[in-house]
């Protein structure tokens, strides 16, 4: 009877094990994303879990604690160039049931952390962001105050009265000539870091081969004299729709030109296009379901719901935007020129979709899907390197075009004409 009730105690030991380990999370993969002002470290996780958050001094680290779960992968060693991030490390306590994580720092920084909803690519996960410290905003100093004077009694002069003398004649002004500025151009390859884009049959990601051309075209663009082109992304790591556009804005933009390579769900979908901000909505159903397309990046790269505001919830362009949506127009037909002769557009005109990163009220703003990653032969030719210098060739004198006629009156194209 004894060896029964030994048998059914280490069964019900067993069982309870078991659904104990079901019952916890598990952390399945983890990933690092060092950006220029933050790294970004990604936790995919089995289901959604609770956690704390705080930082220990001396040295500098970040510590996460996350209960019911356990730690399913070892973590990478972070790069050597990663600006924050030394190294990762963990612990299990609590009968092995509670986790903590620790983030060991090169430097202090401002952690924010959010969980994730599953979407098309990704299941469940927990985003810890390091960005720097905030810059202490310099003191305004009080303008000095002028000494008081002691206020003097005057006593009657008994010097002789002046002559009058006659008054000074005026030194003629010097002209101060206005000193002539480049024209910026903000290039903005799509996604980056944990949101690939489209991606091919052959595995190429959208978010590889827009760098490039965007890199391309940055090179050739600073090549020509009076203007200065900036890249919006210049690594493998994700910005928020939202702060492309005020990368752009600070930067102090002129033009913006975001390039994309999407897929469409019919793979035989072929041709590149040129999309401008729609006031009134898509143009077409392709147009409709690309712009969805691309408003749900941040969906995928992962936005904390804080961050949304106005900006990304508001209307579209107003009546007072109808000359920026003019000009946008005007440089989307230019570069869909010379688009047309590396191969056959996807349409004949330049095409309108309410794309968020085309929201900038008074900067001219272009959408360019270079071509359907999802089509087979179109993703062998954006896999090529001599295809991709011949877009940002393309979008290079599709851009130089537009500026003969339309460069901003301060610069110094405007004053070659």
């Amino acid at each position: 009877m004894r060896i029964f009730a030994w048998i059914f105690c280490a069964l019900f030991l067993l069982l309870a094990s078991k659904s104990s380990a079901a019952a916890s999370a598990e952390v399945e993969n983890l990933r690092m994303w060092p950006a220029p002002d933050h790294t970004r470290v990604v936790f995919d996780i089995s289901k959604p879990v609770t956690h704390s958050l705080f930082m220990l001094p001396n040295p500098e680290r970040v510590v996460i604690d996350i209960p019911n779960i356990y730690m399913g992968v070892s973590p990478p060693e972070p790069g050597a160039s990663d600006p924050f991030l030394r190294r990762i490390r963990f612990a299990s306590h609590n009968k092995r049931r509670d986790l903590r994580i620790v983030l060991d720092l090169k430097r202090p920084v401002r952690p924010k952390s959010f969980l994730l909803k599953p979407n098309r690519n990704y299941g469940y996960r927990l985003v810890v962001d390091l960005y720097g410290p905030e810059e202490p905003q310099a003191s305004k100093k009080s303008a000095p105050k002028p000494p008081v004077s002691k206020p003097s009694v005057s006593k009657p002069s008994t010097s002789p009265k002046p002559l009058a003398s006659k008054p000074p004649t005026p030194k003629p002004r010097k002209r101060t000539t206005r000193k002539l500025r480049k024209v910026v151009v903000a290039i903005d390859p799509g996604h980056g870091g944990e949101d690939p884009g489209a991606l091919g049959r052959l595995g190429t990601k959208e978010k590889d081969v827009v760098l490039a051309i965007g890199r391309k075209l940055k090179a050739l663009l600073n090549r020509k004299r009076g203007i200065r082109a900036i890249l919006v992304r210049d690594g493998d790591y994700y910005i928020s729709l939202k702060k492309r556009m005020q990368i752009a804005r600070n930067r102090k933009a002129d033009l913006f030109v975001s390039i994309h390579a999407d897929a469409f769900r019919n793979p035989l979908v072929y041709g590149s296009s040129v999309y401008v901000l729609s006031p009134r909505g898509a143009s077409s159903e392709a147009a409709k379901w690309l712009a969805d397309k691309e408003n749900s990046a941040d969906l995928v790269g992962g936005v904390s719901l804080d961050d949304k505001d106005d900006l990304l919830a508001s209307v579209l362009l107003d009546l007072s935007q109808t000359a920026t949506l003019d000009a946008s127009i005007n440089l989307g037909a230019e570069v869909l020129g010379e688009l047309k002769k590396l191969g056959k557009t996807h349409k004949k005109r330049v095409q309108r979709a309410g794309f968020v990163v085309l929201k900038s009220p008074d900067i001219p703003s272009i959408l360019v899907e270079t071509a359907f990653i999802s089509n087979p032969d179109e993703e062998r030719r954006l896999r090529s390197r001599r295809h991709q210098q011949r877009v940002a060739k393309a979008i290079l004198t599709g851009i130089s075009r537009y500026l003969k006629n339309n460069a901003p009156r301060d610069t110094v194209l405007a004053a070659r004409k």
